[in-house]
């Protein structure tokens, strides 16, 4: 498996469609981080906001201030961190908290919004997805707060356009299920988007999304990936990546923020954390087969990166 496989895999993402949105210019709408999610999150859990654009444009930027994003038909926002962020034809404009223009939910689960001056219509759905962020790995910090993903051109365009047009379809035809599907289809997106954002990275650019796609560090991370309980040295990683020992270790430094090991015992305490969680195997099996010699070992590790130790991290994983 690869990577990014691999760090979406524990993340564990779990998709909801909370509303479709019709908006007629001027309009400008607050929506408040968690307060409109009416999924229930689990301890850590963090809400990746997920818009789609499917007709006309707009302008989104987080409430905290920083970079306004346009936005055209087909572009994708997303909100990494729960924050709270304004869109809207004018950001100007006073603010209306979108959750008080929520109607009722229709037939097929989907609650709705319907508002705005009359003008230029913009349609979008509003999903969100939610993860441990205890969990999290690398994948989240290697992501902006906001992001904007392009439909543009290219490799795989036909096939988010296929996924955009079964939304809208599914949207429209109100069926038993639906809400299922969007909810799976936004989380199809999402990967897709995800994808695109890594291959529109430009050169020079750092942090573990850039480094999955650089020849030497993406190919020292698919082989901790590969075999986390691997005894890997800086040395054979560096022989299989193609470079020197030191070049290795400097570039992957560079790019990452952490030399090679620290990453690697990272990677196999988030896998270990994921294994607690969902399996009932002992905890001196899973720590062999991350690659500790030693279950005290092991306990100590785990506790110093997750703040305690793999048996109370597994009761409260089930409480």
């Amino acid at each position: 498996m690869d990577a990014l496989s691999d760090a979406l895999g524990v993340l564990r993402l779990t998709g909801a469609v909370f509303l479709d949105a019709e908006f007629t210019a001027p309009w400008c709408v607050l929506s408040e981080g968690r307060r409109p999610v009416t999924h229930p999150l689990p301890p850590g859990g963090n809400v990746i906001f997920f818009h789609l654009l499917t007709e006309g444009r707009c302008k989104a930027r987080l409430a905290s201030g920083g970079e306004t994003v346009e936005l055209e038909t087909g572009d994708i926002v997303m909100m990494s961190r729960d924050d709270s962020h304004l869109m809207g034809s004018d950001l100007t404009l006073t603010p209306i908290p979108a959750a008080n223009l929520v109607q009722p939910a229709a037939a097929n689960g989907l609650m709705r919004v319907d508002h705005g001056g009359g003008g230029e219509k913009t349609r979008f759905g509003c999903s969100f997805l939610i993860c441990d962020e205890r969990l999290s790995g690398p994948l989240l910090d290697s992501l902006p707060r906001i992001l904007r993903i392009p439909l543009g051109e290219g490799p795989g365009v036909g096939w988010m356009r296929n996924l955009m047009q079964a939304g809208n379809l599914e949207t429209a035809a109100q069926r038993p299920g639906g809400i299922t599907v969007l909810a799976k289809l936004s989380e199809l997106l999402f990967v897709e988007g995800l994808r695109r954002y890594i291959e529109s990275l430009p050169d020079g650019t750092t942090g573990w999304l850039a480094g999955l796609r650089d020849r030497f560090v993406g190919r020292a991370l698919a082989l901790m990936h590969e075999r986390p309980g691997h005894d890997w040295t800086v040395d054979e990683l560096a022989e299989k990546a193609g470079l020197s020992r030191s070049a290795l270790a400097q570039r992957f430094t560079d790019m990452l923020g952490q030399p090679p090991m620290q990453y690697l015992t990272r990677w196999r305490l988030t896998l270990a954390a994921q294994r607690l969680r969902e399996e009932q195997t002992s905890i001196a099996r899973i720590a062999a087969d991350i690659g500790y010699d030693s279950e005290q070992a092991f306990n100590r590790a785990f506790k110093r990166e997750l703040g305690e130790t793999p048996a109370a991290w597994r009761r409260s994983m089930a409480a």
